[in-house]
């Protein structure tokens, strides 16, 4: 085999591995806190990292945002994953909807990175909303099966409900209103 391919086939260390995944819980506190004006030497100071090993894995500031978004998104479908094994189905949706509006108010300062991040690629766009779509896909799926939860209502108009729910919040205790309407939400997803 040539060196080149060598080098490209071979897998990342695991000290690697390792300090991507400090990089990018540094970067989601950071940024939450300071918002996207929030220092690149901030990130790699809090994750203990050199900032050329920042570079080395984020080598542009946008490119440290998709990856956070993206992040965040694995975040929220792993937890789909979890709780379809683990809670009953219209506790697990109710579940899932509130720790999407909780990483929502969590990450106001991350908010504009965020959105420029999803906004300046198209495909990130496409993978995170595939990705979020599918999430819920399962969670209805695992409620329609047990009996519990409508059958007819696709996931990407539910994603999309909370998305509108999300953007009406107004003043700036928005959450308990934001939680409230969905749990009615939820309750008219239920079979009776």
């Amino acid at each position: 085999m040539e060196p080149e391919k060598q080098k490209t086939s071979r897998k990342p260390r695991a000290d690697s591995i390792k300090n991507r995944e400090r990089l990018l819980e540094a970067a989601t506190a950071i940024f939450s806190a300071g918002g996207p004006q929030a220092s690149l030497e901030a990130v790699a100071r809090q994750a203990g990292v050199g900032i050329g090993t920042l570079y080395r894995h984020f080598p542009t500031r946008e490119a440290l945002f998709e990856a956070v978004y993206r992040h965040e998104v694995e975040l929220l479908a792993e937890l789909a994953e979890r709780l379809v094994r683990d809670k009953e189905p219209v506790d697990a949706l109710r579940t899932w909807l509130h720790a999407t509006i909780r990483l929502v108010a969590t990450k106001k300062g991350m908010i504009e990175a965020l959105q420029l991040a999803a906004h300046g690629s198209s495909e990130l766009k496409a993978y995170t909303y595939q990705r979020m779509v599918a999430a819920v896909a399962q969670l209805m799926t695992h409620g329609a099966e047990a009996g519990t939860l409508r059958a007819d209502i696709p996931a990407d108009e539910l994603l999309n409900t909370l998305f509108g729910i999300l953007y009406a919040q107004g003043p700036a205790n928005w959450q308990p209103a934001v939680m409230r309407m969905v749990d009615v939400f939820v309750d008219g997803l239920r079979v009776r």
